[in-house]
């Protein structure tokens, strides 16, 4: 891969925000027991897993980078949310053959400190050839076995091929074709985000957030849509309980809890002028935590909390960034906090001391 020039680098930490915009937006797809995440530098993971034995649970990842002639990456996990009589019979490192139609494709050594194993570059070209057509695929230790569901992956792989740009391709993963893999569309660059450090904050910070309550109240309703924050929509001037942190010597953060459910609850965070007119910029409505200049919001998919989903916001000294979203995975039992890490949003963040 070619390495960025001076005036390019100078660019990617100039302009991180116009940037950001410019690069591809990510993808998320699912069907069946597969589905797939592409992130803004055309990096593609596409996970599959167990169809209905949750008791056995498994999953394998494929991870293809994007450009001409890269290749497919695999790991598998065994799933261990809670305890399982046969899992715990196996030593801490125990060997794990693949068949696929009963046919034997090798072992993979795996150790119960983390339940992930890479499977070799054969191992993977005889997934990706079994999973374009109906197929058996298990794995097995000893008297466990552990079923792949090869449901909904030919969709899953072909939406990747088109993401990246392969489809025609000698590279395609689906619809093979006679083009050079040297039209596929590159990889594109992470972007660079600056990270602003904030100021101490001033004596008058939080009583702004109290002090002039209904012209604050006023103006961060204009920001927002009728269900976007019931909490402090419904909430009467004073009532509303809000926070302030100082950004820098014109710019103050708000945050207000927005909504609360079963198991996941969202503040609101808007980015206020110090002192009237406050002119309001919302960032999230999601949010969890707000932390040195870092939006953070967490989200279970369900009360188990097997699935995840997750973003950030950082604040580059004139706005928060969008520097972050991934989720865990499909809710399919594989592990507390979910199996893997799938991003549509990568970024690298710095601080500016660096």
């Amino acid at each position: 891969m070619t390495l960025p020039s001076k005036s390019l680098l100078l660019f990617l930490v100039l302009l991180p925000s116009q940037l950001l915009a410019q690069w591809p937006s990510g993808l998320r797809f699912s069907h069946h027991d597969w589905e797939l995440a592409c992130d803004n530098t055309r990096t593609c993971r596409a996970a599959g897993y167990h169809s209905d034995n949750e008791e056995m649970a498994v999953s394998v990842l494929l991870t293809r980078k994007a450009g001409p002639n890269e290749p497919v990456t695999g790991q598998v996990m065994i799933g261990h949310y809670e305890e399982n009589p046969k899992l715990d019979s196996l030593p801490a490192v125990f060997e794990l053959s693949l068949r696929i139609n009963d046919r034997l494709i090798g072992q993979v050594a795996i150790a119960k400190d983390s339940f992930v194993a890479d499977l070799s570059s054969s191992q993977v070209d005889a997934l990706l050839a079994s999973l374009v057509r109906t197929s058996r695929i298990e794995l097995s230790a000893g008297e466990a076995v552990w079923s792949l569901s090869d449901k909904g992956a030919t969709a899953v792989l072909l939406k990747m091929d088109e993401y990246q740009g392969r489809i025609n391709t000698l590279g395609a993963l689906v619809k093979k074709g006679a083009k050079d893999e040297k039209s596929v569309l590159p990889a594109e660059q992470v972007p660079v985000v600056i990270a602003a450090p904030l100021p101490t904050s001033l004596s008058d910070d939080q009583p702004l957030a109290m002090m002039d309550s209904k012209a604050l109240m006023d103006a961060i309703h204009t920001t927002l849509g009728e269900d976007d924050c019931q909490r402090l929509t419904e909430a009467e001037g004073e009532n509303a309980e809000l926070t302030a942190t100082r950004l820098n010597d014109t710019k103050v953060l708000i945050s207000a809890q927005c909504w609360m459910g079963a198991y996941n609850f969202g503040y609101g965070f808007w980015i206020i002028n110090a002192s009237s007119p406050y002119q309001p910029i919302l960032v999230t409505t999601m949010g969890s935590d707000h932390s040195d200049g870092v939006i953070s919001a967490s989200h279970k998919g369900r009360g188990l909390g097997d699935c995840w989903s997750s973003e950030a916001w950082t604040w580059d000294g004139e706005q928060f960034v969008h520097t972050e979203a991934s989720t865990s995975g499909l809710c399919k039992l594989m592990a507390p906090g979910g199996a893997w890490t799938l991003p549509t949003l990568v970024t690298s963040v710095r601080s500016d001391a660096t």
